[in-house]
């Protein structure tokens, strides 16, 4: 399912028109970012918690040169699913 998709399946069952809807969508979308970003977790009871991870310095290799090279620590971003969730795949 694309953005596309999803939003047309929310606006069937909301009622909402589907500008609307693409709004709420990106409005959500755009603070859930927003927020990991700055470190903070977004739980989201029954599907899952977005959370901002990091990720130490390391030693890596060229492949093409087989030269070691150093990759700095970065962040990025993680989604964990809710036991609800989880359950209702299984």
């Amino acid at each position: 399912m694309n953005k596309a998709e999803l939003i047309e399946k929310v606006a069937s069952e909301t009622g909402l028109t589907k500008a609307d809807t693409e709004r709420v969508l990106d409005a959500t979308i755009t603070n859930i970012k927003k927020s990991v970003k700055k470190g903070n977790d977004v739980k989201l009871v029954g599907f899952g918690t977005f959370l901002k991870a990091k990720r130490k310095a390391r030693t890596g290799r060229n492949p093409q040169t087989g030269k070691t090279i150093k990759i700095p620590a970065s962040s990025f971003p993680k989604f964990r699913p809710g036991a609800e969730f989880k359950t209702m795949l299984k």
